[in-house]
């Protein structure tokens, strides 16, 4: 099958590798139909190259059709449409049993020290083949794949598998009170999504970015938006304050993470970090601090006294500089993590199905293209160009 694969530091390519084959009776085999290019797709793209190896198969946004299950796989069946959600968990073990599915103990990643295995997501996450492939093998078919109907484009329903859950806990970890303002940082797919969620909750939403298109799309859904002008940082924390009456806004959703502009110091971090030979590498993302922390400090910045961050946005370093004299004066709560993509499906079902498309999932894509111009367009997605907020692929 073809399937697109890390080759190095800004290097993929679609090669033809093995098809995928039942290994486990709870694996079931998917031929996909749709599959996404993620924001953190571009971190294993620019740097955690450390953790990736040369002809790994990326991508953790799939679904399609089910081909082949294994014989404990019962739940769902050959022809049925599926979403396959990017964490990789048993949904009996403990933490499963409490809405944790990020963590599952049947599958993390216990040589990393890292939580569930992830789709496509390098050794930190297992090394499991990624979704923006012909086929892929799904591990723990009997619990994970979301069946959805036949009806509606593949766009209606893919973003189940990532980013609609994830920007719905990004908006539920800020806990915005009743009628609160809501900050999100970054109009990437996650702050797009993050953003209509917080005017479909009835807050006032501040989106942020330095992107007039990405700007534009937050627009048209609703929301305030704010020109970061490059440099996510003071400038932006004094407009949030004024506008919300010098106090704060009562929650911010740092959709950014460790790439964020406005970072020249954690930039060249980045950059001698990818330049080391892997295991050296490898030891300095676990035990530098190697982030881009300006959206981060911006949050921190921006939220009032008694408030609530929610990263939402991937971070890397183990020793990353905060301000926690800030923190703890502002009384700041902070929350953050792989999102728990099973435990808000019965929440986001109805508003997915919803003919009126409440959260515009219709209104996000901006190139749709064969699974052989992939590598291009992920350096197009990179650099933001041509209007590029959300790609997706269609193998």
């Amino acid at each position: 099958m073809k399937a697109l694969t890390w080759q190095g530091k800004r290097s993929v390519s679609v090669e033809q590798v093995p098809d995928p084959r039942i290994q486990e009776p709870t694996d079931a085999i998917i031929r996909i139909t749709s599959t996404a290019i993620c924001g953190s797709d571009l971190h294993l793209y620019e740097v955690l190259g450390p953790f990736m190896d040369a002809g790994d198969v990326i991508g953790h946004e799939p679904m399609g059709i089910v081909e082949e299950v294994g014989s404990e796989v019962t739940h769902i069946k050959p022809g049925d449409r599926v979403v396959i959600p990017f964490n990789i968990s048993c949904g009996h073990c403990w933490m499963c049993q409490r809405g944790l599915q990020s963590q599952c103990e049947t599958t993390q990643v216990r040589e990393q020290g890292s939580g569930a295995a992830l789709l496509g997501y390098s050794r930190l996450y297992g090394s499991v083949p990624g979704g923006q492939a012909e086929y892929l093998r799904v591990p723990h078919a009997d619990y994970g794949p979301i069946k959805i109907p036949h009806t509606g484009p593949d766009e209606q329903w893919l973003y189940l598998s990532d980013i609609l859950p994830t920007a719905w806990q990004g908006v539920k970890f800020a806990e915005v009170p009743e009628g609160g303002s809501l900050a999100v940082l970054g109009l990437g797919p996650v702050g797009q999504f993050a953003a209509r969620i917080g005017v479909h909750l009835g807050y006032q939403v501040f989106g942020v970015d330095s992107v007039a298109e990405r700007r534009a799309m937050a627009e048209r859904h609703g929301v305030t938006v704010v020109d970061a002008d490059g440099l996510i940082g003071k400038h932006v924390a004094e407009t949030l304050r004024e506008a919300t009456g010098g106090r704060g806004v009562d929650g911010v959703v740092d959709a950014v993470g460790m790439e964020a502009h406005g970072s020249p110091v954690a930039g060249a971090a980045h950059a001698a970090v990818g330049m080391l030979p892997d295991a050296v590498g490898r030891l300095a993302m676990k035990n530098a601090g190697v982030d881009k922390l300006a959206a981060l400090h911006t949050s921190i910045d921006a939220v009032r006294r008694g408030g609530t961050v929610s990263m939402s946005g991937v971070y890397g370093g183990m020793a990353d500089p905060m301000p926690m004299m800030t923190i703890f004066d502002k009384q700041i709560s902070l929350r953050g993590g792989q999102c728990n993509v099973k435990h808000w499906i019965d929440d986001l079902m109805p508003l997915v199905d919803d003919p009126s498309d409440p959260l515009g999932v219709l209104d996000l894509a901006t190139h749709q293209v064969p699974l052989d111009e992939a590598p291009r367009m992920y350096e197009l997605f990179q650099k933001k160009q041509d209007g590029c907020i959300k790609v997706v692929l269609k193998p």
